[in-house]
């Protein structure tokens, strides 16, 4: 067993998939028993739309690792068959329930690609891309939220929610959280799309400062990163873009649209309100993006209540986030850990794909940082 292999099974460790459990259930569990009422639960009917909803809600997973899975097809060019797209998703999503979520799983998904056959130059513009696409339709949704919803109905009305300071304010929060989104985004393009040699020298210039000097290294890997993936996807046409941004599109419309359908299960809702629902979801998004803790576990169910309670009969506001986890994210740690062991029998019953001559690959530029 190579290092490399070690290192991946290290993230399937049961401490690594208890920790988010314990954080997760012991949040809900808490707040479940702190607001329970029993008449509340007492009055559900179960009726055939509940039926119908909750079904939807779990169409709706489907859908989102669906559109994962075309996404992955597409910016392989077709390399990786349907089944061995379900396990590549399955294992980076996996990485990324068991590590903070603003560190995500991207440094597995590299191994786990690259395992699959897909050339390291190739492996590198893919995962670079996809946070590219995964950041660009947030940019673009929020306007559009905003523009119809107004934020005097997106931003919940306390100013200061739990988690965030009342100096500060979530409004701010969010502004901060999206105009980081927006500079992360718009270098991408600048060194994907415009000049990648030129925004490594800008990294390499600007980590040379005394206080930053300690990272340099790492910053010229970046660089290298952005040059390879420049190489691989600027001359791909448009049809190849439009392809990976619908797939980014209906996975992320999906994800969201899975707490619609769970609270349309045991509450009436307009369509106005749908929308709401959705756009505040993208506010709780930012917060999500900033936990410390793995996959936001805790800090996810402690937010569902403040963000979306009012548009849930009282009292069951702590079980329906609740449930929203048991969909949307305790599943993936099972499911990692399934497909493990027959991934990792495939994979290492042959070498990864040697690598070609990429071009940039070869380039001194590359080889140490200027």
């Amino acid at each position: 067993m190579d290092s490399q292999q070690k290192k991946i099974l290290g993230y399937f460790r049961m401490r690594r998939i208890l920790l988010p459990m314990l954080l997760g259930l012991g949040v809900a569990t808490f707040l479940l028993v702190r607001s329970f009422d029993r008449e509340a639960f007492s009055q559900i009917t179960w009726t055939s739309d509940t039926w119908l909803s909750l079904s939807l809600a779990l169409l709706f997973m489907v859908v989102r690792d669906a559109a994962y899975m075309y996404r992955l097809r597409v910016l392989t060019d077709g390399q990786l068959s349907w089944r061995r797209s379900f396990q590549v998703i399955m294992l980076w999503e996996f990485a990324s329930a068991v590590t903070p979520s603003i560190i995500g799983g991207s440094a597995i998904a590299l191994f786990i690609i690259h395992r699959e056959g897909v050339s390291m130059g190739r492996t590198t513009a893919i995962v670079l891309i996809t946070a590219f696409l995964d950041e660009l339709f947030y940019i673009l949704m929020v306007p559009v939220m905003l523009l119809w919803i107004g934020p005097g109905d997106l931003f919940i009305s306390e100013g200061a929610y739990l988690l965030i300071d009342t100096r500060f304010g979530l409004q701010s929060l969010f502004l901060g959280g999206y105009l980081f989104i927006l500079l992360l985004t718009t270098i991408i393009i600048y060194g994907v799309f415009v000049n990648p040699r030129g925004l490594k020298f800008i990294l390499l210039y600007i980590f040379r400062l005394p206080i930053l000097r300690r990272w340099r290294a790492s910053a010229g890997e970046t660089g290298n990163e952005i040059i390879i993936t420049s190489a691989e996807m600027k001359e791909k046409p448009a049809a190849f873009w439009l392809k990976a941004f619908a797939g980014t599109f209906f996975s992320w419309t999906a994800r969201f649209w899975v707490v619609n359908a769970l609270i349309m299960a045991f509450a009436t809702v307009s369509l106005g309100e749908h929308l709401l629902i959705y756009g505040r979801q993208l506010v709780m998004w930012v917060i999500l993006l900033i936990s410390p803790t793995p996959g936001g576990s805790g800090v996810a169910e402690l937010v569902f209540g403040g963000f979306l309670g009012e548009f849930i009969p009282p009292g069951l506001t702590p079980a329906m986030g609740l449930s929203w986890r048991l969909i949307s994210y305790y599943p993936y740690l099972f499911i990692g850990v399934i497909v493990l062991p027959g991934w990792l029998r495939r994979v290492y019953s042959r070498k990864p794909r040697k690598e070609e001559d990429d071009g940039p690959d070869n380039d001194p530029l590359l080889q140490k940082p200027v």
